[in-house]
């Protein structure tokens, strides 16, 4: 080949002046020819491939027929440009070669020689493929993250963001690329924003830039919500960036208010408790010996004042059991019902209480669950809620009771730690008055908050259904705005039990004095002791008394034919009611037991043979369950 018969013709880049790879190829695609760094490159001697196709000895199989097509152009058509390809090395390792060409032909115009010139661009492909899959990774990051990230220059502009921040704040990426980042802020934020950004730029003071704190940010409707901002700052490429992140406390805020709510009741509660169980052993006292005066005083005019002053304690009874049921400290009597049949029976009942003027509307559902719950309890809860309906509308309105079912999941219940997810009877008593404000509706739960003048209503009627809520194994809720009504919502559990009958109550006729029976009293309060001894052997019992559990267990041992235990369950001097209780059953497992206390659910579950009065009780309340449990079998 003569190397004036033909011109070489340059297609495709030029090559490099100094190639590291050279490989002369004949119009067939075999291998003439190829340098040394080409041989060391793949490991091989000239003598082991020369006169072979190339794509049969140096290419990887899977690039081999590429190779062999692409060549097969180059000479026919004159086609620009060679692919990379691989390289493959003796031991199996491969090396990323990119080809420049240089085609020899003869006088004739034919090709007879392909020079291809190569550089071994292994570590750029590598650093190159690192480089996309580490970009590849970080957009999947972005484009995932549940918060927002947003990227601005050192005048506040915004010049990049993830899809969450779309969903955070509401607009689209094109109405915040290019704008300022103030545009996010409410105010005054807004308009002191570019002033932070100037202010460390000249003096480098930090509000936010590599500390975090908690924000307000605003969304494109004009509502606003809590958030956590953390700042990270960057130079790249001259150019000052700065990185925000922002996350929505909306969630967690709601959900700490709610436990502090929570709290707040428990707290409340307690202490209700404790007050009560002391101001009911003094309403005890002053019941029962109105009740003995009632008997002795002859005088018309007197007895009157004498009833008066007990119906002034019995009212002041009502209103510690209503605390107690807030604080969820009464002994509740639970049965199977189903809310259907319970709010039917109570129809015409509440229409009166609601007037003529208000109509009501009853929505039931076929297929209503059952729940388990204190009957009177609940249709007083739910008088209560019809009153309070009654109360805000005033002079007219409609008011709608309804029950439903509710299947509530983990999202439903997330704002409040108290509640579980599961399934829920919803009794829902709604009214088309004039609404809550917030700072109401956050009130409402509380006992003796109103808005009522004062002297009318006590406070306690939504602190009671919210309490009873409570102590049935559910959870109350109000939905309000001004101008929008009232809604309060029971959520019950799903009671999958069998419905109970309710028990008749026992015949009056029944004689309810002792028989002689012997009942040991046991009550620390020196003046409840002395009433209930007093009360009891009027009724014909014989007693005997103590002032703690150990006394009551030293006049066991010392007294026989003890019948019952009628024990208060909270007492000092370290052994509560149920422990004597449970000591006296080890040894005298016949005796029965009658507990009594300021609030009765400290009692817990009764066994086979006893029986809880609450304080304060009457006479006759005493009487019948003292019947009831001594001729129980």
């Amino acid at each position: 080949m003569s190397s004036d018969s033909a011109a070489p013709e340059h297609h495709s880049k030029a090559p490099d002046p100094k190639p590291s790879l050279v490989i002369v190829l004949d119009p067939e695609g075999r291998i003439v020819l190829m340098n040394e760094a080409c041989q060391t490159l793949t490991g091989r001697e000239q003598s082991e491939v020369r006169g072979r196709p190339i794509w049969d000895c140096l290419v990887p199989p899977e690039e081999a027929g590429a190779m062999e097509r692409s060549i097969a152009e180059l000479l026919r058509n004159h086609a620009e440009g060679a692919p990379d390809c691989d390289l493959i090395h003796r031991n199996g390792d491969r090396h990323r070669v990119s080809w420049s060409h240089d085609l020899l032909r003869d006088a004739a115009g034919d090709p007879r020689l392909l020079i291809c010139t190569g550089v071994d661009v292994s570590l750029e492909s590598s650093a190159r493929a690192e480089a996309e899959e580490r970009q590849a990774r970080l957009r999947a990051i972005l484009e995932s993250a549940v918060d927002a990230i947003v990227t601005i220059n050192d005048e506040g502009v915004i010049e990049s963001l993830n899809p969450a921040t779309e969903r955070l704040f509401g607009y689209p990426a094109g109405e915040m690329i290019g704008h300022n980042v103030s545009l996010l802020m409410p105010e005054p934020q807004r308009s002191a924003h570019d002033g932070y950004i100037r202010r460390y730029l000249e003096t480098g003071e930090r509000r936010v830039i590599g500390t975090g704190r908690e924000v307000q940010a605003r969304r494109k409707d004009g509502s606003t919500f809590p958030a956590s901002l953390s700042v990270s700052e960057v130079v790249f490429d001259g150019q000052r960036l700065f990185t925000g992140i922002i996350h929505d406390n909306s969630a967690r805020r709601a959900a700490e208010e709610q436990l502090h709510h929570a709290q707040k009741m428990e707290a409340v509660g307690q202490l209700t408790g404790g007050i009560a169980h002391d101001f009911n052993n003094l309403l005890t006292v002053v019941i029962g010996n109105l009740e003995m005066l009632e008997t002795r005083v002859a005088d018309d005019k007197a007895r009157s004042l004498v009833r008066q002053a007990e119906e002034a304690a019995e009212l002041g009874a009502d209103l510690i059991d209503r605390l107690l049921t807030f604080a969820r400290r009464r002994s509740l009597e639970p049965q199977s019902l189903d809310l259907n049949e319970l709010i039917l029976g109570l129809g015409d009942i509440l229409r009166r209480a609601l007037g003529e003027a208000i109509d009501l509307s009853i929505l039931l559902s076929p297929g209503l669950w059952q729940v388990r719950s204190d009957q009177g309890q609940l249709e007083n809860a739910l008088l209560n809620l019809c009153l309070n309906a009654r109360d805000a509308l005033g002079t007219g309105g409609r008011v709608t009771i309804e029950a439903a079912n509710a299947e509530l999941d983990g999202e439903a219940t997330a704002g409040d730690p108290e509640v579980r997810p599961g399934s829920y009877v919803r009794l829902s008593v709604a009214d088309d008055g004039p609404g809550m404000p917030p700072e109401v509706r956050a009130r409402a739960f509380e006992p003796f908050f109103t808005t009522k003048e004062p002297g009318v209503g006590t406070g306690l009627g939504l602190s009671m259904v919210y309490g009873f809520a409570k102590q049935s194994g559910g959870f109350a809720r109000i939905a309000s705005e001004p101008g929008s009504g009232t809604t309060v919502s029971l959520f019950l559990p799903r009671w999958e039990g069998a419905l109970s009958e309710t028990l008749a109550e026992d015949a009056g006729a029944e004689d309810l004095r002792g028989r002689g029976e012997t009942i040991l009293v046991v009550e620390d309060d020196a003046r409840v002791r002395q009433l209930s001894v007093q009360r009891l052997t009027s009724l014909g019992y014989r007693v005997r008394e103590a002032g703690s559990g150990q006394a009551a267990l030293d006049a066991l041992e010392a007294h026989d034919g003890i019948a019952l235990l009628f024990t208060d369950i909270v007492m000092p001097g370290g052994m509560t009611g149920r422990e004597l209780a449970a000591a006296v059953r080890e040894k005298h497992p016949d005796v029965k037991v009658l507990y009594t206390s300021g609030y009765a659910a400290q009692c817990g579950a009764l066994g086979p043979g006893e029986a809880v009065l609450p304080k304060p009780y009457r006479t006759s309340e005493l009487a019948i369950q003292l019947r009831r449990i001594l001729e129980a079998d």
